[in-house]
């Protein structure tokens, strides 16, 4: 039988793309909207926090389904999966660019997540099977990595022409290329009849993080008490453990999450998919909404921070040991922008910053993915994908859904400006210590990595 998802190999590159391009609309649809949400909220009569919705909608699906899409996609195939979420995510952008109010909008970014979260893990799982471990799988992972980072002008420019819902028009057109040369590249993949769905873990590990990451956002929509669905969220994850425990074909198997690596990269990119969402939701707003930028000049403003992000994950994935340093320059870059003045100027508050931003979120994501897949078994490669890109995107909804509530003061409906300043650099620099926080845990990581490393090399002397 032949290996799951496995392409023609005279077109490495081509399926390089095919992959980027996938990692692209899914990364776009969370950073790109937040340079337009000023002006879906204008239009559709949303608030703040309904504006947090239009995000969370896409990350909580996204986030909450994709250990679930992991596994689907080591069950299904690596090809049945990637065509089945390309297909939903097309369909779910095509749906938003139709919207014409907040709940259609949030239902079809809803959608988009659902797709997704098959999408992610699939594209993952696929570069896994075909780039063996060393330089080649690096240098796979930086350009992989580096498609993150790319369309951030292009909202800008949309919304200047057509209009925010551009933004979801052109996430459907770009699928289309994806979907017909998509069964050309990748190889019927094989399926495995003797596994089976683990239904109870998937249903429970779901709404268990739906309720978490609702919860935390959900203060001005439910009459419960805030902490409510936030606890609930946790009393039901706990039960995964018992509930994984009896399953015969675990949702989350065992060897995976005993491995000290895949534990050590989940947990930080937990941390940076907080500082990485609520960083690329509170500067847009903030150039807008108080140095009074239009979207296309917010759009162009960022510019140098996506560049800096493309071209530092394209170097991580050559370069070694750029961890530390990357999570150390993203929380320098931080701190200064908490800094930024409500008269700020681009040149001298605000290039410096982004150029930092961008350059520690290139140097840490890709080494930060290669260690949360770092020995995962072939079989579970998608399953490893999966909870990689779950640790990020929820962790992304958290941060968001925490530090909007930092950001905004309380009892004001509509704050004054120097408020609204002060609440933006408040969470702005709340991200910097988040940053900090994954620092200390990978400088922990690599002490304890150097120090088995010493103990394994005396260990021969010791005995002679």
């Amino acid at each position: 039988m032949t290996p799951a998802a496995s392409p023609p190999r005279s077109r490495p590159g081509l399926l390089l793309v095919l992959l980027a391009g996938a990692q692209f609309l899914v990364v776009l649809n969370t950073s790109i909207v937040n340079v337009v949400l000023p002006a879906i909220g204008q239009d559709l009569g949303l608030t703040s926090t309904g504006l947090t919705w239009i995000v969370n909608a896409y990350l909580i699906a996204f986030g909450a389904l994709l250990p679930l899409g992991g596994r689907l996609t080591d069950l299904l195939g690596h090809r049945t999966a990637f065509l089945a979420g390309l297909f939903v995510f097309a369909a779910g952008s095509l749906a938003a660019s139709l919207s014409a109010g907040p709940t259609t909008l949030i239902t079809a970014r809803a959608a988009q997540g659902i797709g997704a979260a098959l999408l992610s893990p699939a594209s993952l799982a696929i570069l896994l099977a075909h780039w063996p471990p060393g330089p080649a799988r690096g240098k796979a992972l930086g350009t992989w990595g580096a498609a993150s980072a790319a369309g951030v002008l292009l909202s800008g420019v949309l919304i200047s022409t057509l209009g925010w819902w551009a933004i979801f028009a052109i996430s459907a057109l770009l699928a289309l290329p994806s979907l017909i040369t998509a069964p050309l590249l990748l190889a019927q993949g094989e399926r495995k009849p003797t596994a089976r769905l683990d239904v109870p873990g998937a249903l429970t590990v779901t709404a268990s993080l739906t309720l978490l990451v609702y919860g935390l956002g959900a203060k001005d929509t439910t009459p419960l008490p805030d902490f409510v669905l936030p606890a609930a969220g946790m009393l039901l994850l706990s039960a995964l453990v018992p509930i994984e425990r009896r399953a015969k074909d675990p949702l989350l198997p065992p060897s995976l999450l005993r491995n000290r690596s895949t534990a050590t990269g989940n947990l930080l990119m937990l941390l940076l998919g907080a500082v990485w969402v609520a960083t690329f939701f509170f500067l847009p707003l903030y150039l807008q909404k108080i140095l009074g930028y239009t979207p296309l000049e917010a759009g162009l403003t960022q510019l140098p921070l996506a560049a800096a992000l493309m071209a530092a994950s394209w170097g991580a994935g050559r370069l070694r040991g750029t961890l530390l340093p990357g999570l150390l320059v993203l929380a320098a870059g931080l701190l200064w922008l908490a800094r930024l003045p409500s008269d700020g100027a681009f040149l001298p508050d605000l290039l410096g910053p982004s150029l930092l931003i961008g350059a520690g979120l290139g140097l840490a994501f890709v080494p930060l993915t290669a260690l949360g897949i770092e020995g995962a078994e072939p079989r579970h490669a998608g399953t490893a994908g999966g909870l990689i890109n779950t640790s990020r995107q929820v962790g992304g909804a958290l941060g968001l859904a925490v530090l909007t509530t930092l950001a905004t003061p309380a009892g004001r409906s509509t704050p004054a400006l120097a408020t609204l300043a002060h609440g933006y650099r408040r969470a702005l620099a709340a991200t910097a210590l988040i940053a900090l926080l994954a620092a200390a845990g990978a400088a922990i990581h690599l002490l304890r990595g150097r120090n088995r490393t010493l103990t394994a090399a005396a260990a021969p002397s010791v005995h002679s």
